[in-house]
């Protein structure tokens, strides 16, 4: 089964920068993806204090879980990134954005952003989660 993707953007509202408000997908099979957050595969922080490495990080884990699980970083509609330092996340927007288009390119699902008062450890800046669609074929 194949999927279709519909970028939602009403035209009676802004234009959106870097997401989407919504994606309407048609078909397929649903791959919902945990937090993410910068642990190495020892389960050690990465990018103590720095905000741009840990988001490196967790978007290379998020990465790593969508391709096990037969997507791309293309399949992804739904973004939802939590930090528990906004002031330092828009200080750093624009290595972020770097970062981020370094595994998405210019795919915007749609995404939220989340000010939190603490993540699971301390030591945690930032933890991404999702959802992707992808074609039934790419199944695991």
């Amino acid at each position: 089964m194949l999927v279709e993707r519909i970028i939602i953007t009403p035209p009676d509202m802004a234009k959106p920068r870097g997401y989407s408000y919504g994606v309407k997908v048609l078909g397929g099979a649903t791959l919902y993806i945990a937090g993410q957050v910068a642990f190495d595969a020892a389960g050690k922080v990465v990018g103590a204090g720095d905000i741009v490495t840990q988001f490196e990080q967790a978007l290379a884990n998020f990465r790593r879980v969508i391709e096990v699980g037969g997507a791309t970083p293309q399949d992804v509609v739904k973004l939802n990134i939590f930090t528990s330092d906004k002031a330092a996340y828009q200080a750093n927007l624009k290595a972020i954005g770097r970062a981020y288009r370094a595994v998405f390119g210019h795919h915007y699902p749609a995404m939220t952003l989340v000010e939190v008062n603490s993540l699971y450890d301390g030591g945690i800046l930032v933890e991404i989660e999702g959802v992707a669609v992808t074609d039934v074929s790419q199944e695991p």
